[in-house]
């Protein structure tokens, strides 16, 4: 929202010498956020004044049209003499009223003005046109004043040309002050001056002889004022204050009657709309659409409307978008100018309408159609329905005033019933919401000072004003209190804290897993939670899948990540695709997070009040109202695990360091993880370990290469490699008290053993038969050696092992080291059928 200064000091008599940048102070420390303070035509300096064009003479031989002027410029030059002055513009006459800079002169830029020899003449000054003067960007000709203004006045003055204007962004909960009407009741609060309120007018009552108005959706729309206006004068223009304020607010004049409904519109807040009554076909209907209907909104569109979008019509149909845009066939109509009788022709009756209308239909509207206008925003946010009749009022007047009109008396005013809202707040809650004390009187002087009526003495009933849908309850209240007295002025305590105990289990389990991986070289990263139907496609999801079930966001960031995700690939592949593109080839990276999965079952969520703590009930409802949110980690490995140099060619990165990366997270965890294969999308269906806790078949996980057609989808290098578990599934039985290993004083003694098995029979089932066989005795196992070839046979595998026996009170002998061998290698003989190689 622009706020001219100069417009705002109309409704609040502030300070002589308050600054643009001294009202933004004000307001900033009030809750508002005033962007920036623009100085407009700070440089400017005089004379710059009226002129009346005497003569014109047309000077030929040049490229382009150049007009030798006289211009009568009163006493502005000290002379009265009639002004010399050298033009390139051709739409002014012989009499015509115009802008005149004298040198001496500072236009913007700043750009001096001289005398000087142009043309073979004189040219002492300018006339101007709007971009010269800093009026906007209209450049095609100079600027032709109405004829009432006397040669030598002013221009600075006249065109209110010098100005502040503060900028100011607008939270949705703050509507109200997309309008001078409320950006000044904020000022005034906060210089505690008095506000002159453009909406206090005398409005006739509503009568029976008003324009027809019929609504068929009071729930869309629950309050329609319509007022007529004829023997308007087509030719009429919009006075130069009137279009200087709305270039000052943003908006392009355009015609007197438009012009008029965005004034009002920036002045009270209520957006308004005009439609030429001549061309209106009976009643005024609201209703909603039907599916297919179709609409030319002002901008020459033709819409296809939606069930859901709701119209303003007539017998022949659909004539606007409620508040949204008008449509073309009841349009305002330019006047035009008979060359015949010399007279204007267009539009000489007109019918305003000021209506409310249900702020989330007027938004979806807006976003469906891709239309979003300067109404739609007021609606979206809130206006006050009550300011309807004075914005009515208001319009009314000033085409009476400017435009000659005459109001009829009929007066439409359609009003749904509106309950009266009224809070209880105890006096005292600002004061420990704060901190502070601001006493009774403080609470009530600033509660109505934003227009709440307050009664009582302890607990207060305050009802808020109409154009305040935000003010709900009583921490509401609390916040307009604290703001307007100034945050600044709250005091800056520590508060008790009560003892507390520490991290819970499961914080320092999670923070165990992140050391774990940041010491094993992976580098965390922390994505968005949102993702789309594009990534399930890339990871080769079936339309079945499960994970493809997500949980939908009302107002998403990005119409392409509409959903919360339910895996944390996406976002670490996307991460590792980034860094590949920007030149970071050998990547090890990681991710801990929640994901969102639906539940069967949906239901809704409570609204606890916001002056208690919820109660058990409450929390548990509000619990059961929320998607399952499992945590998650998943690391992502591209590239080289172990450099290349000097020293020789480095190790590729590959599934065997996604599954050990599963098992540094399962030790931090205080797990043992039984490792098999699997298959799932999006891994390698031969290269993908299914992950599960030791001793049970809950999986927990995957790991592993990615499917070559993911790779593909995604732009990865080849042999990506990934790995995801579910780290509330790996600590479902709870946290065991970890031990530290019995340390033995005795020597080791070292036993390998190969053992040939069927291919299919995993590794970790004869590592589970031989330290079952072995007794305890047995301190560690390692794989060191898999073989496949002729010497095995065909569908055969040898996988050699490393035994480490040790005993805590005694040095092993060799019989014993070898006894437990045998009996290690004869269980998995039995429990796997494996072959002692070598035999």
């Amino acid at each position: 929202m622009r706020v001219p200064l100069s417009w705002l000091r109309e409704y609040v008599d502030l300070p002589a010498g308050e600054t643009g940048r001294d009202v933004a102070e004000r307001l900033v420390r009030a809750g508002l956020e005033v962007e920036t303070v623009e100085q407009l035509n700070g440089d400017l300096k005089g004379p710059l004044v009226v002129g009346q064009v005497l003569s014109i003479e047309e000077l030929s031989g040049f490229k382009k049209p150049i007009r030798h002027c006289f211009v009568n410029v009163g006493d502005a030059n000290g002379t009265g003499e009639p002004q010399e002055i050298v033009c390139g513009a051709t739409n002014f006459a012989v009499g015509d009223k115009v802008v005149v800079v004298l040198p001496g002169a500072v236009l913007p830029g700043p750009f001096p003005i001289a005398a000087r020899q142009t043309y073979g003449h004189t040219s002492a000054g300018m006339i101007c046109s709007a971009r010269e003067l800093g009026m906007g960007d209209d450049h095609n000709g100079i600027i032709v004043l109405p004829p009432e203004y006397e040669p030598g006045t002013d221009a600075i003055e006249l065109l209110q040309l010098v100005d502040e204007v503060l900028d100011i962004a607008v939270t949705p909960d703050r509507g109200y002050c997309l309008s001078m009407r409320g950006v000044a009741r904020e000022a005034a609060a906060a210089y505690g001056l008095p506000l002159a309120d453009p909406a206090l007018l005398d409005v006739p009552p509503a009568n029976s002889y008003g324009y027809l108005v019929k609504v068929a959706d009071p729930v869309g729309c629950d309050r329609f004022v319509a007022r007529t206006v004829v023997g308007i004068d087509p030719g009429a223009k919009s006075p130069i204050w009137l279009q200087r304020r709305l270039q000052k607010s943003g908006i392009r004049p355009i015609s007197l009657t438009v012009d008029i409904t965005n004034y009002v519109m920036l002045e009270v807040g209520q957006p308004l709309h005009a439609y030429d009554r001549a061309r209106v076909d009976g009643p005024i209907q609201v209703r909603r659409a039907q599916e297919g209907e179709l609409l030319t909104t002002l901008d020459g569109v033709k819409r296809k409307l939606s069930a859901e979008d709701l119209l303003i019509c007539d017998n022949s149909g659909p004539i606007g978008l409620a508040g949204v845009m008008g449509g073309a066939t009841t349009e305002i109509l330019d006047a035009v100018l008979d060359p015949e009788t010399g007279e204007s022709t267009g539009s000489t009756e007109v019918i305003i309408e000021a209506a409310h209308f249900d702020a989330v239909s007027v938004a979806r509207t807006a976003k469906r159609h891709k239309l979003p206008s300067e109404a739609s925003k007021r609606f979206e946010r809130g206006v006050d329905p009550e300011a309807a009749r004075a914005a009515a009022q208001r319009a009314v007047d000033l085409l009476v005033l400017i435009a000659g009109g005459t109001a009829e008396a009929g007066v439409t005013d359609i009003a749904a019933p509106h309950p009266v809202r009224t809070i209880t707040i105890a006096a005292d809650l600002p004061d420990r919401v704060a901190g502070t004390v601001y006493g009774r009187e403080t609470v009530a002087r600033r509660l109505q000072e934003v227009g709440c009526s307050v009664a009582g003495a302890d607990v207060l009933e305050v009802t808020p004003p109409t154009w305040r849908p935000d003010l709900t309850d009583p921490y509401d209240l609390a916040e307009e209190v604290i703001r307007l007295e100034g945050y600044d002025n709250v005091p800056a305590r520590m508060p008790t804290v009560p003892p507390g105990k520490g991290l819970t289990e499961a914080q320092r389990m999670h923070r165990r897993v992140g050391v774990a991986l940041a010491a094993a070289g992976y580098v965390e990263v922390n994505n968005y939670p949102f993702v789309g139907e594009a990534a399930f496609d890339a990871l080769g999801l079936e339309k079945d899948d499960r994970r493809r079930r997500t949980v939908k966001l009302v107002n998403p960031l990005n119409d392409e990540e509409p959903a919360l995700r339910t895996t944390l690939l996406p976002g670490l592949l996307g991460a590792l695709r980034r860094n590949i593109g920007r030149g970071n080839t050998d990547l090890a990276i990681f991710e801990t997070g929640t994901v969102f999965l639906p539940k069967d079952e949906l239901t809704v969520a409570p609204r606890p009040a916001v002056d208690r703590r919820p109660s058990a009930q409450e929390l548990a409802e509000l619990d059961a109202a929320l998607p399952d949110q499992p945590r998650r980690v998943a690391v992502a490995l591209a590239g080289e695990r172990l450099p290349s140099g000097w020293w020789g060619k480095g190790a590729q990165a590959g599934w065997a360091d996604a599954v050990e990366a599963a098992r540094t997270v399962a030790r931090a965890a205080g797990v043992e993880l039984t490792v098999r294969q699997g298959q799932l999308m999006p891994w390698h269906p031969g290269r993908c370990a299914e992950l599960l806790v030791a001793g049970t078949d809950r999986v927990v996980g995957h790991a592993g290469e990615l499917h070559p057609r993911v790779v593909k989808a995604l732009g990865l290098p080849d042999r990506t490699s990934v790995m995801q578990i579910d780290l509330d599934l790996l600590t479902a039985d709870g946290a065991e008290r970890v031990t530290g290993p019995t340390v033995s004083a005795y020597p080791v003694a070292t036993q390998d053993v190969a053992l040939i098995v069927d291919s299919a029979v995993p590794a970790a089932e004869v590592e589970a038969a031989l330290r079952a066989g072995a007794g305890e005795l047995l301190e560690a196992i390692r794989l060191f050696d898999v073989f496949t070839g002729e010497q095995v046979g065909e569908g055969r595998k040898s996988l050699a092992y490393a035994l480490r026996f040790r005993a805590t009170d005694r040095t092993l002998t060799a019989d014993e080291a070898s006894a437990a061998r045998e009996a290690a290698v004869a269980e998995a003989l039995a429990r796997t059928g494996a072959v002692l190689r070598g035999v």
